[in-house]
């Protein structure tokens, strides 16, 4: 018999990302290009084997195939284990039919027969959609110490953003004395993360009671956690205090590849003890041209810069002509500026093409927070201009109309 594994880490990356939309049309929210060369994937997965764990089920479900190809057997995270390693976990094929995941716990309660394949003694739930580095032996430590039923993974937020997450209240000893799920009147800044700790019968016991009750909408943060609250469970919470960032909306993915460009965000990636991996595309050095101008800028392999870049993050493969101009904009792979077009404050899919002397968005000052988004293929016809906050998933090159 296999030997068992201390922890299995489930991974939840089925998500739609319907408040990134048109970026993740075509695409899983945890697929999403990040930070130059990055997916969002790559963090949990690195965090996972940084932290010594090498059993990862990763649950896929909303556009699956490209996050599906770009995990492949878990290589570049060292996870392609022969006993363990990166597992793609669709929805489960029954005798009756497939089930879609219909919250996170039922998702997890799916697998019950993939985590039972290892035997664990806990369970460590994460989602794929978050930027940050963690410790996740830290937190085993801390639940075992405190012979916990549960361990929540949490972080102080500004109070009037409290309402946007679970909120829980600790006592002394960080024992978990209430928790509300996104509450109106938040009476705590103390946000769960979306990452738990769980002794793995407990979980077990927890969620086959909850797939039982028709009334429950399975889901952890709803159902799960409030009732083995309301019963006694010994819960508590894990303060974490680096960088963490939820990146769910346009704006604060925007933000969040634009702190890997200030030193004071607290958000750096260099730390080789540290490393967060990715699977490496094929590429050439990236350009920069006589007439180039470049500053406080990210620009990765394979770019050709012969335009001016201004505090923007510049993916692979992405051309910028003479006499055009990137401001305070994220350029994903294959993006095209032609000459003299401008680009301020805009974010922009895969393979667009932005026409001569185009002008799309305006500077970050006038647009007040209305960010430009560009969606897959988008072709903006050569003179247009693009008025700031506009979200564009097609463009008319007929009549020169964009549509919404």
């Amino acid at each position: 018999m296999a030997k068992r594994k201390e922890l299995v880490a489930m991974l939840l990356a089925g998500g739609q990302g319907s408040r990134l939309y048109p970026l993740t049309k075509n695409l899983a929210k945890p697929a999403l290009y990040f930070g130059g060369k990055y997916r969002i994937i790559d963090f949990p997965l690195s965090n996972c084997i940084n932290s010594n764990i090498d059993t990862v089920g990763v649950l896929t479900q909303y556009q699956p195939l490209e996050l599906n190809d770009y995990i492949g057997s878990g290589g570049p995270w060292d996870l392609d284990r022969t006993y363990g390693g990166a597992h793609i976990l669709p929805p489960y094929q029954q005798t009756e039919g497939t089930d879609w995941y219909k919250g996170t716990a039922n998702a997890i309660y799916q697998n019950i027969p993939f985590m039972e394949k290892y035997n664990p003694e806990y369970v460590l739930i994460l989602s794929g959609d978050h930027i940050y580095r963690m410790n996740y032996g830290r937190m085993l430590q801390a639940h075992k110490d405190k012979k916990a039923d549960c361990t929540i993974a949490v972080m102080n937020v500004p109070i009037e953003e409290a309402s946007r997450f679970g909120i829980l209240t600790a006592d002394e000893d960080d024992r978990i004395t209430k928790f509300e799920e996104k509450p109106a009147n938040p009476t705590s800044t103390k946000a769960s993360m979306g990452i738990y700790i769980f002794s793995y019968e407990i979980m077990k016991k927890y969620l086959q009671e909850d797939e039982a009750n028709p009334a429950s909408s399975n889901d952890f943060g709803k159902d799960i956690i409030p009732t083995m609250l309301e019963r006694g469970c010994r819960m508590y919470a894990h303060e974490f205090k680096g960088y963490w960032k939820d990146v769910g909306t346009i704006s604060s993915f925007w933000q969040s590849n634009m702190d890997m460009l200030d030193a004071s965000s607290g958000f750096d990636l260099g730390n080789p003890a540290w490393k967060i991996y990715y699977r490496h595309g094929s590429s050439h050095p990236h350009y920069a041209g006589e007439s180039a101008v470049i500053k406080e800028s990210l620009v990765s392999e394979g770019c050709e810069v012969n335009g001016n870049v201004e505090n923007s993050v510049i993916f692979p493969n992405v051309v910028v002509e003479k006499d055009a101009i990137v401001r305070d904009s994220v350029i994903l792979p294959g993006t095209i500026v032609r000459a003299g077009a401008m680009v301020n404050y805009t974010v922009t899919s895969t393979n667009v093409d932005i026409g001569e002397t185009s002008v799309v968005g305006e500077s970050k000052e006038i647009a007040r927070g209305k960010i430009t988004v560009l969606g897959e293929n988008v072709v903006i016809p050569q003179g247009r201009r693009i008025e700031a906050g506009l979200s564009l998933e097609t463009a008319d090159l007929a009549g020169g109309e964009v549509s919404r």
